[in-house]
């Protein structure tokens, strides 16, 4: 058998090129976006390792929590409320966004139940165990959930999914001794 020359037509030419510059363009695209993912997983882990965290295990919820509760705070993680509580003692006051479009750390703060478990993590991983004690709706300009109210608590606030109003979650200590992780 003779082998034959295949011979590519003009068309098919443009074709095969078309399909290579499409492919390239495709592995370009993900591994744009593959290593920005990879980027903010690793900025997320620093921070992680750099701030208190906070953590509700059952909601799946993690969290570092900066100082401070400006939009550019928040779009890094959650933000303590200045002038508010320590980790273990006062009203510790926290804030993250919560979204139905994005991905924001307290995205499922919206199910949660009485009695479920707060940690909060310092930055020498001791950490403080809160239960959750009560959750509410509370207008944006009632900032008497941020006061001391001369006891221990965690209090969580996020916006409701309209974005009209505030969800608070108010956890209590489930006990007073500070454990190691």
């Amino acid at each position: 058998m003779e082998k034959q020359a295949k011979k590519f037509t003009a068309k098919q030419m443009i074709l095969c090129i078309t399909g290579m510059i499409f492919l390239l363009a495709g592995i370009g695209i993900l591994s744009f976006y593959g290593i920005r993912k990879i980027r903010r997983d690793l900025h997320r882990q620093k921070l992680m390792r750099e701030n208190v965290v906070v953590e509700i295990p059952s909601l799946e919820i993690k969290a570092p929590v900066l100082e401070g509760t400006s939009q550019e705070i928040l779009r890094e993680g959650a933000g303590h409320f200045e002038g508010t509580g320590e980790v273990g003692s006062g009203n510790y006051c926290v804030a993250a966004h919560s979204s139905t479009i994005y991905k924001e750390y307290f995205n499922n703060l919206k199910n949660v139940q009485d009695g479920m478990e707060i940690l909060l993590y310092r930055t020498d991983k001791t950490y403080a165990s809160y239960l959750v004690m009560d959750h509410f709706i509370v207008e944006p300009n009632e900032t008497w959930i941020l006061d001391d109210f001369g006891d221990c608590r965690i209090t969580l606030v996020t916006c409701t999914d309209d974005g009209s109003q505030r969800l608070v979650v108010v956890g209590k200590p489930e006990s007073q001794s500070v454990e190691q992780q």
